[in-house]
């Protein structure tokens, strides 16, 4: 979220869409209910669906499974069209204004300038801004790779807008295509209702309003798409196109499906992070400086602006982090360490272990609280993967389909004796069991406290793991081998190294100083041993630590900022600022400099967040300011202080996101039409499509006419909770939701069971016939979808015992992903329908 669960409340206008929150975070909700009760603020919900938080709207829109790049770029011409844009935030925080070099194309074909068919990549030279004064860029040594594109260090722009190579026009021109009734072919929405919705949104920008505030909502029903990055991308666009980003009540806000989704991605949870976002090492990464030299980015936007680039502090930031990973043995005669980190040659996103493993290449498997078997997508091959493995590992607190994949239905007694995977299945400790942190979607670390200890042999996670360590490391130290530094050279100075204290961990990932560090600004010093109070003081030299430079300043010298429990909000805007401790730096909206015109006096004086203090010259406010503390207005530094510009990117210049610097809508990998924007290019063209004998794929031709979609439900919390009576009893089997309309054709009736056959397996439940789905026109067809809920599987509490498959909702779904997230699609593909 770059903004909050409670600042929900000072919303003017919310739209919803690729969620369900009233269903799937019935807490967090109530913001929303509230923003209605107390500013009679506006709902717009799209789905394709009519679920609970569609009940709650003031307009419900059924949208086709992934089209919705098709709505929102509609929304975005529509915003245009009407001039329905705060345009002082356009020109000046973003980069509407800058000028693209010649030789760019947009897609009208399908395809962005740069497109490689046999290499299935785009070569990015053209995706960057043109340079005042540049000359061409040096020719490589012969025989040597080109450099990869940087950004100009001297941006040509064009404040009026009118130049037709800058961002406003190109992007005026990218969605021109995207008409009232283009969008009612591709999504299913008709017209005049699109229409109405558009309207209502970007009605807080009607006649000059620049006061009101609107948010944008969202879950995994935009991730999980072969475009799923770029969806996300499209809401930004639009709440910087309206000047939304950074205001209270504003932003893009994405609901984290649990509890810790949000701090596992934050402590590099995914392979191509370190903690705190910092990139990854490549092999062309020689030594430190190489890294460096490739990650820090330096400022790039027109010569009379300000950019603060706080990513020029990764030296600081990495050096911090290896000499919280390395401790002593980090010395800068060593690089501190650097050649000790792993550095990636290839993907290891989720499918592609899977993938891997399926084709031998990966012999064993460490699952820590994570059913990979019922997670998917395409889970019979991840089945057939563990069968080729040397050894699985599994830590949970119940039997689950992954650590007994060997009894999957259609697995007789004869197969199970020739799978030779060794599976150790340790006891682990639930929730309630452990204390530590959980990062929210609000991105505030709350400390938890244990309510009871782990029973009988169950373990912590923490002792599981040192456990593991310790021992690997004790066969480093007898038999050696061919990297022996990163495994005996690791700092692991725990009080218990057997089973290290949370507490201990917290604080070495806030960091300290190793030396007396002092901030010159504001004559502070921090002395040797301390905590440091936050990532300013971090230093590129050795003379600091820290495990994940975003969380500096949680664990400090005046003790743990995330067990703090008091709930005043003295501005009333949800802020509480000494309620647990927000990253960064406590700070609860994400670039709040936005929230301030030009001249740093807020857009709405009743929604103070932070301002220009003419007196103290310095940025205050009732938030953290997210801006250089002393930068006066006049020296228009741009407020998006994490990009090199330091504006937000309505245009993402050198594959930054790599399937185009604009969001366009491409079908999802199985598909009821062609692609109407360019039939001859209907799908993204570098999603990944996976090509083992297992990995198949449906089409219309061959009868999957039918669009299938997955959910959750709010009583069972994803897998776990079908070993817990209670919600067994509330909804005890799975289902298949069906249209009426459909179900009439076909002669079924509620209670029946149906047979759901993907190019890949079938699936055999229950009918609900609803009439919350309905049949919608999909480019001149008649098309229907269906949706499956994804909590049962073969284990659990077997109350329905002999009634139902107990087959994964996720053997139905491809093995496809999103290019830069590496999201599988599990949210449209195609299936048929038949009684069972």
């Amino acid at each position: 979220m770059t903004n909050g669960w409670v600042d929900i409340k000072n919303t003017d206008m919310m739209l919803i869409m690729g969620g369900n929150p009233a269903e799937n975070h019935p807490c967090g909700f109530k913001w929303v209910v509230e923003a209605k009760r107390n500013r009679n603020a506006k709902v717009i919900v799209v789905d394709p669906r009519f679920t609970r938080t569609a009940s709650q709207a003031d307009q419900f829109l059924q949208i086709r499974a992934g089209s919705d790049i098709a709505f929102l770029g509609g929304l975005i011409n529509f915003a245009i069209q009407n001039k329905r844009y705060n345009e002082e935030y356009l020109v000046n925080y973003t980069n509407a204004a800058f000028v693209v070099k010649d030789g760019f194309k947009l897609p009208d074909d399908g395809l962005y300038s740069g497109f490689d068919a046999n290499a299935k990549t785009y070569d990015k030279s053209t995706w960057n801004y043109e340079e005042v004064g540049g000359g061409a860029a040096p020719k490589p040594a012969p025989g040597s790779p080109a450099p990869p594109p940087m950004l100009p260090p001297n941006v040509a722009y064009d404040l009026s807008l009118q130049n037709p190579h800058c961002v406003f026009q190109l992007l005026k021109q990218q969605y021109s295509r995207y008409t009232p009734e283009m969008v009612e072919r591709i999504t299913g929405i008709p017209k005049d209702q699109a229409i109405k919705a558009w309207d209502t949104f970007t009605s807080i920008r009607q006649n000059g309003d620049i006061k009101k505030a609107g948010t944008i909502i969202y879950a995994v029903g935009w991730t999980q798409h072969s475009s799923g990055t770029q969806t996300i991308r499209t809401a930004a666009m639009i709440q910087l196109l309206l000047g939304n980003i950074g205001r209270a009540g504003g932003g893009v806000n994405a609901l984290r499906g649990h509890s810790n989704i949000q701090g596992a991605t934050d402590m590099a949870g995914i392979f191509d992070i370190l903690p705190g976002y910092l990139k990854m090492p490549m092999p062309a990464d020689t030594d430190l400086k190489a890294y460096l030299t490739r990650t820090t980015p330096k400022s790039s936007k027109p010569k009379e602006w300000d950019s603060f680039n706080y990513w020029s502090n990764t030296p600081a930031f990495t050096v911090s982090f290896l000499k919280a990973f390395y401790g002593d043995a980090a010395t800068k005669e060593n690089d501190f360490a650097f050649h000790w980190l792993p550095k990636i040659d290839r993907k290891y996103s989720w499918a592609e272990i899977w993938d891997d493993m399926y084709a031998g290449k990966v012999k064993a498997m460490m699952a820590f609280g994570m059913n990979g078997v019922m997670i998917g997508p395409n889970a019979k091959k991840n089945i057939d993967a563990l069968k080729k493995a040397d050894f699985l590992v599994v830590c949970e607190i119940y039997p689950d389909e992954t650590s007994e994949f060997w009894r999957a239905p259609g697995i007789t007694a004869d197969e199970m004796k020739k799978i030779n995977t060794t599976v150790y299945r340790l006891p682990g400790a639930g929730f309630a069991e452990k204390d530590g942190t959980f990062v929210n979607s609000a991105r505030w670390l709350q400390w938890k406290w244990a309510a009871v200890p782990p029973p009988a042999q169950c373990k912590l996670d923490q002792e599981i793991l040192a456990r593991i360590f310790l021992k690997v490391r004790e066969k480093y130290q007898k038999q050696g081998g061919k990297l022996p530094d990163p495994i005996l050279k690791v700092s692991w100075n725990y009080t218990n190294p057997n089973n290290p204290s949370l507490a201990e961990v917290a604080k070495e990932i806030n960091g300290k100083a190793l030396a007396d560090v002092t901030d010159q600004k504001t004559n502070t010093t921090i002395k040797a041993d301390q905590q440091l109070p936050g990532f300013a003081f971090l230093r590129d030299d050795g003379s600091t630590t820290s495990g994940n430079w975003i969380y500096c300043g949680s664990w400090t010298e005046a003790g743990a900022l995330t067990q703090r429990r008091d709930p005043l909000d003295p501005s009333g805007l949800g802020i509480h600022p000494n309620w647990a401790w927000s990253w960064p730096a406590n700070r609860r909206v994400l670039y709040n400099r936005a929230s301030c015109d030009v001249n740093g006096k807020p857009w709405d004086p009743d929604r103070k967040q932070v301002w220009w203090s003419e007196a103290k010259q310095k940025w205050v406010g009732n938030d953290i300011p997210d801006f250089k503390a002393d930068a006066d207005p006049k020296i228009h530094m741009g407020p998006f202080i994490m990009n090199p510009e330091g504006v937000g990117r309505l245009f993402v210049p050198i594959g930054a996101v790599a399937d185009g610097p604009f969001p366009e809508h491409y079908e999802p990998t199985e598909s009821p039409i062609a692609n109407p924007l360019h039939p001859n290019q209907s799908n993204n063209p570098i999603a990944k499509r996976f090509k083992s004998d297992v990995d198949k794929y449906g089409t219309v031709d061959q009868g999957y006419n039918i669009i299938c979609t997955t959910y959750r439900l709010t009583e069972h919390y994803h897998y776990w909770t079908k070993n817990n009576p209670m919600n067994v009893q509330l909804v005890p089997e799975p289902f298949v939701e069906i249209p009426a309309e459909l179900a009439d054709q076909m002669g079924l009736r509620g209670g029946e069971k149906v047979k759901v056959t993907s190019a890949r397996a079938e699936y055999i439940a229950k009918a609900m016939v609803t009439k919350r789905i309905k049949g919608m026109m999909i480019d001149g067809k008649k098309t229907y979808q269906i949706g499956i809920p994804i909590h049962w599987g073969y284990r659990g509490i077997a109350e329905d015992e002999g009634k139902t498959a107990r087959i994964p909702a996720n053997f139905l779904s491809p093995a496809v992903i999103d290019p830069n997230a590496y999201t599988p699609e599990f949210k449209g593909f195609l299936v048929k329908l038949e009684k069972a």
